[in-house]
C-alpha cells in the first residue's frame, strides 16, 4: 500500500491550489452583482459544494458576466 508521504509533494501544491481558486472565486462573485446566469447566492453554493475545482470552474465558465 501506498505511504502517505510519497504522495504529499503532490497533494499539498494541489490542496493550495483549491483553496486559492476557491478563495478567488468567492472573492469575485462577492464583489459583483450581475451574473450571466443565477444569482449571487447561487453561485456561492456551487463554488463551495463543489470545492474541488469544478464549482469555482463552472463560475468562471457559466456565471462571470463579461466586463
Amino acid at each position: 500500500m501506498t505511504d502517505i508521504r510519497e504522495v504529499l509533494p503532490f497533494l499539498i501544491p494541489l490542496a493550495i491550489a483549491e483553496i486559492v481558486l476557491l478563495v478567488y472565486t468567492l472573492y469575485h462573485i462577492l464583489t459583483h452583482k450581475t451574473y450571466k446566469r443565477g444569482s449571487r447566492m447561487l453561485w456561492i453554493i456551487v463554488a463551495l459544494a463543489g470545492m474541488q475545482f469544478i464549482g469555482p470552474v463552472l463560475y468562471f465558465l457559466l456565471g462571470k458576466e463579461e466586463d
